[in-house]
């Protein structure tokens, strides 16, 4: 709406006004309150009309509802032009004077009120928009209790440093990112995550700034500071990554950017016109007018509206979505491709059975498997950690990539991997059973004979199901790449509802894969941002699961969805789809009046105060429904997060 809204450094960019920033109401917004002057005084010289007042009296009022109204646009377009930058306020600001130069003081008041309101409700919607991007910081108490030398102290969450112990009570905000060293509870972390389901937290839990401590006493240990904390990160992250424009803001851009020294152009042959045909003061009148017609106000504002309402709409409820180009991607993808393990699953394997060969027993083949697994940081590693009786005295081990480990024990090679690479021998029967129950089998050799076979499994997330679903429903094409075999990736996916498996797959397996569903389709691809980058970063949309805290997965994906609740998946797609109808709704209308307004302008059929009226109204419906992107109720987005019922097992 400004002078800059037609170029790259205005108001609707990353750098608005500061006013904007801070104004926290429509009556704090100083081009508002100039637009209410003015309108009062054009309504006072309207009224002195009606009454029969003298136009000593009327001009007045009409020349200081102009001037006061001109203040929020002529002294920016003034710079702008002294700097060589052409926008829309320069426009206005030709129309204007040439009314005044024409005598027609009220026509030059009364666009200047009309363009001062629409400027106004501008910076309104927008400051509104990113003011509920930044509402994320106020769940940040306003004091910390905090330990110090033994003694309990209320601080401010600007004082805290890594290594203070805060003391958390019930009920309680934690004012910055930490870690639990004593106490137990359930944390509500909805208002990050967008889960209504609690999530139990004890010693060794990372927690997060903005969680509410429900049952509990806590101590934490404080790991960041509150200026770079989980909520200031996704905040500053969103602000600085809005300027990435999409397909749409960019095609605004460029024919609002082309079409204004156009219009300039069309404006001055008129004139040139008017006097070849000997009638200069009608075709000047023309002129002006014409120039408020085509005016690309609306249309140079159609799309950051509705991209700052919709991320700001989505960071709300746990999304978060780095700018415009982003989230108008996302509105165009039509296949999602699922990694199994940490998306699909829940990302907690579990020991579920155990085959041993000869004289071997179940504890020697986990105590075995555990001595190789030791320093391993594999989920599965994790598992059989977690269920071995002890751990044999394994040295030497060595990682063979896409196979598993080996090592030695009392001189003895021993190794643990997949089937295949260890010959499964008289347990075959044995692995496929487990790999046909949904489970990863892993074999266990000793000196070249296969001592036992241990199935380990990741149980899908509950609400899996439920979400593919939606998603095939809503016409997605869905896919589950895993580096599982076959067989257990198969069990999964029909678990889940998929029909599409690639499975036996390393990452770079997994980016070529993504590679081919792109050449048929806009794919994005669903992971944990840090063992899947390479696919995530292949796919048109790399989307990070579960990345609260996980600063590479916020680093690095285009989308992040920091809870881990499945149905927030198919929650955002809909959203950036509606979201980029919008968009092009406000492109489509915004030229749809440019092209009526020109030539009716031009036949002299709207004069100025009529064109001036219907564009100013077109802007306030092109900033509404623009506004309606960050319309997603937070009801809508819990009940999505409401836990579905549990699936039984795999067969």
């Amino acid at each position: 709406m400004s002078d800059a809204c037609c170029s790259t450094d205005g108001k609707t960019g990353a750098g608005e006004s500061a006013e904007a920033d801070e104004a926290v109401g429509f009556w704090q917004v100083s081009e508002v309150r100039a637009a209410a002057v003015s309108g009062a005084l054009l309504l006072a010289a309207w009224i002195a009309g009606l009454v029969g007042g003298p136009d000593l009296l009327r001009l007045p009022l009409e020349v200081a509802a102009l001037l006061v109204a001109a203040w929020t646009f002529v002294p920016t377009a003034l710079r702008r032009l002294m700097k060589g930058k052409i926008g829309v306020g320069t426009l206005m600001t030709i129309a204007a004077a040439g009314a005044v130069a024409l005598g027609q003081f009220e026509p030059a008041a009364t666009l200047a009120f009309l363009y001062a309101i629409a400027e106004g409700l501008e910076e309104y919607s927008l400051a509104k928009a990113r003011r509920g991007l930044r509402a994320l910081l106020d769940l940040v108490p306003a004091e910390a209790s905090v330990l110090r030398d033994g003694v309990e102290v209320t601080v401010a969450p600007s004082e805290l440093v890594p290594g203070d112990r805060m003391v958390v009570r019930p009920g309680e905000r934690l004012a910055t990112d930490g870690r639990i060293i004593t106490g137990r509870t359930s944390l509500d972390t909805s208002a990050l995550t967008g889960e209504s389901v609690p999530v139990e937290a004890g010693p060794g839990t990372d927690v997060y700034a903005g969680s509410i401590n429900g049952t509990g006493p806590l101590e934490v240990e404080v790991t960041r500071t509150a200026e770079n904390n989980s909520l200031a990160r996704i905040v500053h992250l969103v602000e600085a990554e809005q300027s990435r424009k999409g397909p749409g803001q960019r095609l605004a851009d460029s024919i609002a950017s082309k079409l204004v020294p156009s219009i300039l152009i069309v404006a001055a042959l008129i004139i040139i016109f008017g006097f070849i045909v000997g009638e200069p003061l009608l075709w000047f009148e023309r002129a002006l007018v014409v120039l408020v017609a085509a005016s690309p106000c609306a249309l140079a504002i159609s799309v950051p509206v509705t991209v700052v309402a919709s991320v700001g709409a989505a960071s709300r409820i746990g999304v978060l979505i780095k700018g415009g180009n982003a989230l108008e991607t996302l509105g165009k993808i039509r296949t999602i491709a699922l990694d199994k393990t940490g998306t699909l699953t829940r990302n907690k394997p579990a020991v579920i059975d155990v085959a041993a060969t000869g004289s071997a027993t179940r504890n020697h083949v986990l105590a075995l498997a555990a001595g190789l697994e030791s320093r391993s940081e594999h989920p599965l590693a994790r598992a059989i950690l977690a269920s071995a009786p002890y751990r044999a005295p394994v040295t030497d081990v060595d990682t063979v990539p896409g196979a598993g480990l080996e090592g030695r024990l009392e001189g003895r090679r021993v190794r643990l991997g997949r089937p295949g690479w260890i010959d499964a021998g008289p347990l075959a029967a044995e692995v496929e059973r487990m790999q046909q129950a949904g489970a990863t089998a892993v074999l266990i050799e000793d000196d070249g004979q296969v001592l036992g076979a241990i199935a380990v499994r990741d149980e899908l997330r509950p609400e899996a199901r439920e979400a593919i679903a939606r998603l095939s429903a809503a016409g997605y094409t869905t896919a589950m790449l895993t580096g599982d075999n076959v067989i257990t990736a198969t069990a999964l996916s029909e678990a889940a509802g998929i029909t599409e498996v690639h499975a036996d797959l390393r990452p770079e397996d997994k980016a070529e894969i993504i590679r081919t569903l792109k050449a048929r389709q806009p794919t994005a691809m669903v992971g944990d941002g840090v063992n899947d980058a390479p696919a995530l970063a292949t796919a048109d949309i790399g989307i990070a699961m579960g990345a609260m805290g996980t600063d590479v997965a916020i680093e690095t994906a285009d989308i992040a969805l920091m809870g881990e609740d499945l149905n927030h998946l198919p929650q955002v797609l809909d959203h950036a789809r509606r979201t980029r109808s919008i968009m092009f709704q406000n492109v489509g209308l915004s030229l749809l009046l440019i092209a009526v307004l020109i030539p009716m302008a031009l036949l002299g059929i709207l004069g100025l105060a009529a064109v001036v009226l219907i564009h100013e109204l077109a802007e306030i419906v092109v900033i509404a429904n623009g506004v309606r992107a960050g319309r997603l109720s937070r009801k809508t987005a819990l009940k999505a997060a409401q836990p579905a019922p549990a699936l039984e097992p795999a067969a």
